[in-house]
């Protein structure tokens, strides 16, 4: 794939309200015509590498929004780049700290810009407080003006560079995590980049604007208002009745229920890199399942830059194991690694070594003898679908799990590496295997943590509560695509795109928006399925013939029919019955749960009481259970992980209150039973049961001894050396199951017309299920009862 401009364009700066969609002249979207059908030619990257722009001009165009959202000047590059690692030719520099902060009047948005406080410290132009980077800047402070404000605020901070970088003769690179929302960055009084929308890596070069014998002042200018033409979208309402209201007055809405947390939320980063360097690196790992045991391969290719541009540099690849052992290497800037003997990545709890990684170190030679190095994480897997499901590596894939947000107190949406390890620890002590990333790309040192843990993402775009559907929004909506494709496309643990939660989507112009930008997704990466996370009813939604696989979000017995637990079974199985049925895609919900206020208990159960939450779910569980049982069902997911901070509005108590987690991660009755129902199916997952029905349902032929060790276990269930969370142990250390053929003959996705078998060939190890609440099979008092029967028998709830 590559993008095509017209030759000598110039970037055009067109506004779309809370700043510009920055575009070249001419621009178009175009699909590789090649005949060359290898998957990483075809996702070859993209960059614009423009010149360092100009200081930003005096006049701003005017719009029907207010004043403080302008147009940005124009962006150094399209995508964030490579993620700041150190290397033997690479020298990182953080920039976290505290920074000096200060807000635009509210009444004059414009003043920092018409006084130029990028031109010198911020603490000249008037009063500044202490602000961390990162973090949101909402919940830093007391002053309310500041958690409440809409528009342009400033932050500040200054640096020294180590003067040898100079006469090294290195490139410097200043990398944001993210900057929420629209952003504009200067270095020593110079506009150096910008950025539109927010959640994404922001990259400049700044070698040429560094002070490198004395000090640097670095300003960034962030904007949080959000607008119809914006990701996500949000209005500006004007309240014009001068009886109630001063003049001028208005507020920011917005179409979400999480809090609109702005600023210097992720990492600040200087690095080096030689002149000739690394550029981009992509990574498509194949695995083939078939016969005694799985073969992998790692087709790579990697782009440089040089000063020039003419330079052609040499390349090599060396593959290290987890130990740093040598397993394999190649010249060439484009190829196939064979991996011997490989160590597959597995979710968790499908594996006792959840999670494996490898490391691609990569190599580029300059004519003149410099040498960049960069080493990128690797795992071994490959994900197919089809009409009835997703595998990984051969083996059917059920999904648990939770969406999630950035979000705590005081640090709002900023980056928090201790948070962080929390909630993967709390992830994993549920039993979860996966998390969306509701609704917007996290950072990318939690995708990091992810990947580590063998925990699966679901990668949401912060498309959220789309409508309207006007050829500007897709234009953006497939721009953002393509670059959070481009920052995370490597990630082992993302296994599917999803381009956004609850749009709009029977408004007529959905089908036509929806197809555009699920193609274009899959032009930047066909490996994956794209989904979009649904909400409206199956008979008026327009976007889900678009996608590989659907989700939907249904809360019944809560927003619906409240207080009735009743029918949850009823009305969830008929749900997603027709939807399977009306687009012949595997389904799956994506959200479901209910509000409880930490510590009210009612019984009976009443709404907002932990038992409720709790009786709920458990109810859900029931007809999810016969979902699965029909064989398209791919997953549940529970609103929500924790607690989350939401806007001032009388119907929720400052936060949404469905967390199985408070906001400061302590557990709720609920996070007690959805860890007894995921470490049930957890054992379901690896169980001969699950095996034998999925070579039932894919007429499969299985191998004989693998089939006499599932009639050992069979007839041995309610065992424990046999009945834990591994109990195919003995069926897949024999050998393995050979290719099969899963896709109907009238499946929607020609490339993907098969998927592997089960793998075999490892070695299982018990996983601990301690807490008294989960109890192992054999510990639970009765006879082959599941950990969530024991839950509902100790406690007096069910089904109701």
């Amino acid at each position: 794939m590559r993008a095509v401009y017209d030759e000598l364009a110039l970037p055009v700066m067109s506004s779309i309200g809370c700043g510009t969609f920055i575009i070249n002249k001419g621009e178009k979207n175009l699909l590789d015509d090649s005949n060359d059908h290898s998957i990483a030619s075809k996702l070859l990257n993209e960059k614009r590498n423009l010149n360092e722009v100009s200081a930003l001009e005096d006049a701003f165009s005017n719009s029907k929004y207010p004043s403080h959202e302008k147009d940005l000047p124009p962006a150094q590059y399209d995508w964030g780049g490579l993620y700041p690692r150190a290397s033997p030719s690479r020298e990182v520099k953080s920039l976290d700290g505290v920074w000096n902060f200060r807000l635009s009047p509210k009444d004059d948005p414009d003043k920092g810009f018409r006084e130029s406080w990028f031109s010198a410290p911020l603490s000249t132009t008037g009063e500044v407080i202490a602000m961390a980077v990162p973090s949101s800047y909402n919940e830093a402070t007391q002053d309310k003006n500041i958690r409440e404000h809409i528009g342009w605020a400033w932050y500040d901070s200054d640096f020294y560079v180590p003067s040898r970088w100079a006469k090294e003769n290195q490139r410097v690179v200043l990398r944001f995590g993210s900057i929420t929302y629209n952003s504009i960055v200067y270095l020593n009084g110079k506009t150096i980049t910008s950025h539109v929308g927010g959640h994404l890596p922001v990259m400049a070069d700044v070698t040429s604007a560094l002070n490198y014998s004395s000090k640097n002042l670095i300003t960034v200018a962030v904007n949080n208002t959000l607008t119809p033409e914006t990701l996500p979208q949000g209005s500006i309402i004007y309240h014009d009745d001068l009886s109630k209201y001063p003049p001028g007055y208005f507020e920011q809405t917005y179409n979400f229920d999480f809090f609109n947390f702005a600023g210097i939320d992720r990492p600040v980063y200087l690095y080096t890199t030689p002149l000739t360097y690394i550029d981009n690196v992509l990574v498509v790992t194949h695995v083939n399942s078939s016969g005694s045991t799985a073969s992998a391969s790692v087709e790579y290719v990697v782009t440089s830059e040089s000063p020039s541009g003419t330079d052609v540099a040499n390349c090599s690849v060396t593959l290290l194991d987890a130990n740093d052992t040598l397993v394999v290497s190649a010249d060439g800037c484009a190829g196939v690694l064979s991996v011997p003997q490989p160590q597959l990545w597995w979710p968790y709890l499908m594996d006792p070594v959840a999670g494996y990684q490898y490391t691609l170190w990569v190599q580029v030679y300059s004519s003149a003898g410099e040498v960049d190095v960069y080493p990128v994480k690797v795992g071994l897997r490959e994900v197919a679908w089809n009409t009835t499901g997703v595998t990984i590596n051969g083996r059917p894939l059920y999904i648990r799990g939770c969406g999630k947000h950035e979000d705590a107190d005081i640090r709002g949406k900023g980056y928090d590496a201790a948070l962080v390890v929390k909630d993967f620890s709390l992830l994993k002590w549920l039993g979860a295997n996966a998390f969306r990333t509701s609704h917007y790309p996290y950072a990318e040192e939690i995708m990091d943590r992810a990947d580590a843990e063998g925990i699966m993402v679901i990668d949401e775009s912060p498309a959220i509560g789309l409508s309207g559907f006007q050829a500007s929004l897709q234009a953006r909506h497939i721009a953002v695509m393509k670059e959070f494709i481009l920052r995370d496309r490597n990630r082992p643990g993302v296994v599917m795109w999803s381009v956004g939660n609850e749009p709009k989507s029977s408004q007529a112009m959905a089908a036509d928006y929806f197809k555009a930008v699920v193609n274009a997704s899959k032009i930047d990466d066909p490996t994956r399925p794209v989904t979009a996370v649904l909400s409206e009813s199956v008979t008026a939604d327009l976007a889900a013939q678009a996608l590989d696989v659907i989700w939907v979000n249904r809360y019944y017995s809560w927003y619906t029919d409240t207080g009735h637990l009743e029918i949850i079974q009823r009305q969830t199985i008929s749900e997603f019955e027709n939807w399977h049925l009306l687009y012949g895609r595997p389904v799956g919900i994506s959200e479901y749960g209910a509000g409880s206020i930490p510590g009210l208990h009612m019984g009976p159960s009443f709404t907002w009481s932990e038992e409720y939450q709790t009786e709920l779910l458990l109810n859900n569980f029931v007809a999810f259970d016969d979902l699965r049982n029909r064989g398209y069902f791919m997953g549940e997911m529970i609103w929500n992980f924790a607690d989350f901070l939401t806007p001032q509005e009388y119907k929720r108590p400052a936060m949404c209150m469905k967390g199985l987690f408070t906001r400061a991660r302590q557990p709720k009755m609920a996070a007690h039973v959805t860890r007894a129902r995921y470490l049930d199916l957890a054992e379901w997952d690896n169980s001969s049961e699950r095996l034998q029905r999925y070579h039932r349902a894919t007429n499969s032929t299985l191998n004989p001894e693998l089939r006499d060790d599932i009639q050992t276990l069979d007839d041995d269930l309610n065992s424990e050396e046999q009945n834990g969370i591994y109990a195919i142990e003995r069926a897949v250390n024999h050998a393995g199951v050979g290719k099969t053929e899963l896709l109907a003959e009238d499946d929607h996705d020609d490339d993907h017309d098969s998927m592997a078998g089960v793998a075999g060939g490892k070695k299982v190890l018990e996983q601990s299920t301690s807490n008294d609440l989960c109890p192992r099979r054999s510990d639970s008092g009765v006879s082959g009862e599941t950990r969530v029967q024991a839950f509902t028998r100790v406690f007096g709830m069910g089904e109701k």
